[in-house]
């Protein structure tokens, strides 16, 4: 494997999945300030993140709407105007 070729801040990072409550300890270089313990009873950085796989339709195969600032009604709305 190529030495030197990862960037500096390449560490171990938990991503939280707000919608599931699922956990994925993963390599990353996301900037994160919080902080928890992984079942390996070391801490890591965690990021908290809307959708993983863990909650995503396509992996789920559910159909969730997940409309945290009111995209939808926008969305639904311009389509209407469209049709008009």
């Amino acid at each position: 494997m190529k030495q030197d070729i990862h960037p500096k801040n390449y560490r171990m990072v938990i991503f939280h999945d707000n919608t599931s409550n699922e956990r994925v300890l993963v390599g990353s270089t996301i900037d994160t300030k919080a902080t928890d313990t992984w079942t390996d009873g070391k801490e890591y950085p965690v990021a908290y993140v809307d959708v993983t796989s863990a909650s995503h339709p396509f992996y789920t195969g559910t159909e969730k709407t997940m409309d945290t600032a009111g995209r939808v009604e926008r969305f639904k709305a311009r389509q209407a105007k469209a049709k008009k």
